[in-house]
């Protein structure tokens, strides 16, 4: 089967907040959106048509999750990367950022230090701060474009009482795969202090060739405390239906997630989501193997494009996650300033790096999820409005 993933889809007016939320996030709808973390492709056709037939059925009423849909993922984990799930350890989740905050309500105190590693994904802030929590920021090392954690820094912040490190993996926005060696460390530390391990594996099938992904839970050993976050979203490009789920092996963690839940009275999901998840682990493989196969191609041909073109600018070339992360530092800009010069002199809607966190300032984050003949244009965008403000 061939997938045509150069087909242009009109999406606005379909109520996308990447397109249709333009207005509200940039002052204007003349930018290309290059921001939100979705992608401008159809969906696998395993998954519309069983939307399809469940569409045919004309009553939508309360679901519950069937054992198929536990199989399913069971399937696909074990498949796709030799982890070996049991059915009791998965809770159906509302969603990964849902999930984020009752990780923190359901592992540390108010007060308790929590450890997210910047600049990453916004929400792991505001999971922290918004049930104050105390924000440890262990902050990633760059060197010539690759980042490291720093481990000596992640164990001073677990002396400090931490309760909880949030860790993303693959890491969003900078791209990296960590190692088995890196991960191990991580655990390493989580058991010298009694931490608790929320691992972010949103991405765990974007994977370019040459890197391999290693679900943290595959390391584990009896009495690690880890909350495994999965979920078919990003990489069959239904984040709008936002079923999830979390894999937690210890009986005791996952009683104190399943009571979080519970004092929302966030239960079952609706029929759609439910279909539409299970249809994406039971058909999508060949689907994702071609996107992989794009994603490559256009993640290449931006790197060679702003090497050749746009040399005041690097980009660090991601071993995973459709997202580029654009380093803009050499342009001398301030962070506001940086986003006025993409909305008005390039139109393109990127997002700001100063909004991931320390270590984001004077960087841009590009979504490449899109037709390449789109990013050919922004690139040349970008080019243009670098030329109009003297960068030759």
């Amino acid at each position: 089967m061939t997938f045509n993933f150069d087909t242009t889809i009109r999406r606005e007016q379909t109520n996308s907040v990447k397109f249709d939320g333009r207005q509200q996030y940039f002052g204007t709808t003349d930018v290309a959106p290059l921001w939100v973390a979705d992608m401008d492709f159809a969906v696998p056709e395993c998954i519309t048509q069983t939307l399809q037939e469940r569409l045919n059925h004309p009553v939508f009423g309360y679901s519950l999750y069937p054992e198929s849909l536990y199989q399913a993922t069971i399937d696909w984990f074990a498949r796709r990367h030799q982890w070996h799930i049991e059915q009791e350890w998965i809770l159906m989740a509302p969603g990964v950022v849902p999930s984020l905050f009752a990780a923190v309500q359901a592992f540390a105190h108010e007060g308790e230090g929590v450890i997210v590693q910047s600049p990453v994904y916004f929400p792991f802030f505001s999971a922290v701060t918004t049930n104050r929590r105390k924000l440890l920021n262990n902050a990633l090392r760059e060197s010539n474009g690759r980042y490291e954690i720093d481990f000596e820094h992640l164990e001073h912040c677990a002396q400090q009482g931490a309760r909880l490190l949030m860790l993303c993996t693959p890491h969003n926005p900078v791209g990296r795969v960590w190692s088995v060696a890196e991960l191990n460390r991580v655990l390493e530390i989580a058991r010298r202090y009694d931490l608790t391990i929320l691992s972010d594996d949103i991405h765990c099938d974007l994977i370019y060739p040459g890197n391999t992904h290693t679900m943290l839970g595959r390391l584990a050993q009896p009495g690690d405390k880890i909350v495994t976050t999965i979920a078919p979203n990003k990489t069959f490009n239904i984040p709008g239906l936002g079923l999830s789920a979390l894999v937690i092996p210890d009986k005791t963690q996952r009683e104190a997630m399943k009571r979080e839940f519970e004092k929302l009275h966030v239960g079952n999901s609706n029929p759609f989501s439910i279909a539409a998840y299970e249809a994406a682990y039971r058909g999508g493989d060949e689907w994702l193997d071609a996107l992989m196969g794009y994603l490559q191609s256009s993640r290449d041909f931006a790197a060679d494009f702003i090497a050749q073109h746009i040399p005041q600018i690097r980009m660090v070339k991601p071993e995973a996650t459709y997202l580029l992360w654009l380093d803009c530092r050499q342009l001398g800009l301030s962070d506001s300033a940086l986003r006025d010069f993409f909305i008005q002199e390039c139109k393109l809607g990127l997002s700001p790096g100063a909004v991931f966190g320390e270590g984001g300032s004077g960087f841009m984050r590009m979504n490449i999820g899109t037709p390449r003949a789109n990013i050919h244009a922004a690139l040349t965008q970008l080019r243009q409005g670098l030329h109009r403000i003297g960068y030759e």
